[in-house]
């Protein structure tokens, strides 16, 4: 699964991310340390103009039959292989996928002392995309909650060391297939939901304060001297 997340980029970063003017990307506090029901940045097309927008969406996915947005809390992660049957992705699937941008996503590595935090990056340190669903909830008194959920696939050589899940991370010139709304649904799980290459990425150990919500800094993201070798990894 893919249970915390760091959206620390710059806003300037994740506009050239997605190849946006640098107007579209809202400013926003750095994150180091998202855990679900957090806002956290994500691209869609608006449900109405069908424009390409960057906006919060709240981590936790909430179908829009839910009686009440406590669901969303077992809705942080839907897994690639059961999108179109599953009640609660399937619609979203169809009509609503987004993109969330990531410096990085932590795993945990079972050892004989617990669990191991590790972070995951790309190589070269720049922003990733996750793939995303989203969904709008209306309550009965009318109030509104936009939500997401981060589809995860197999796991690559790298993360398969700390977890049998991880997210689907696209490659940018799959950004407009997977937002396009009409995308044929059968090539976007088999083309697009797959493990990200190993060898652009990179993992070391930080520190068990990310197990906390609490916590979020940039020392969340430094690697531990007395853990990390460049040869693990």
């Amino acid at each position: 699964m893919c249970g915390r997340f760091s959206q620390a980029s710059s806003p300037e970063a994740i506009a050239e991310l997605f190849h946006l003017p640098i107007e579209a990307a809202p400013a926003f506090r750095p994150r180091y340390n998202l855990a679900p029901t957090q806002p956290a940045l994500a691209l869609r097309r608006h449900p109405h103009s069908g424009r390409k927008e960057l906006t919060f969406l709240t981590w936790g996915l909430i179908p829009a039959w839910a009686k009440d947005p406590t669901m969303g809390s077992r809705l942080i992660n839907a897994r690639a292989e059961t999108l179109a049957e599953k009640p609660a992705f399937r619609a979203a699937f169809r009509r609503r996928r987004c993109l969330i941008p990531a410096d990085g996503f932590y795993e945990w590595r079972k050892t004989g002392a617990g669990k191991q935090p590790y972070f995951i990056a790309r190589k070269d340190g720049r922003p990733m995309a996750l793939a995303g669903l989203w969904e709008h909830w209306e309550s009965p008194d009318g109030s509104v909650i936009e939500s997401f959920t981060i589809i995860t696939t197999e796991p690559n050589e790298l993360v398969s060391a700390l977890h049998d899940r991880m997210p689907a991370i696209l490659p940018e010139d799959a950004f407009e297939l997977w937002l396009a709304p009409d995308a044929d649904l059968n090539a976007l799980r088999e083309l697009l939901l797959t493990p990200y290459p190993a060898a652009m990425l990179k993992a070391w150990p930080v520190s068990g304060l990310v197990n906390s919500p609490a916590n979020d800094d940039p020392g969340l993201i430094e690697p531990l001297p007395q853990l990390f070798s460049p040869d693990d990894f």
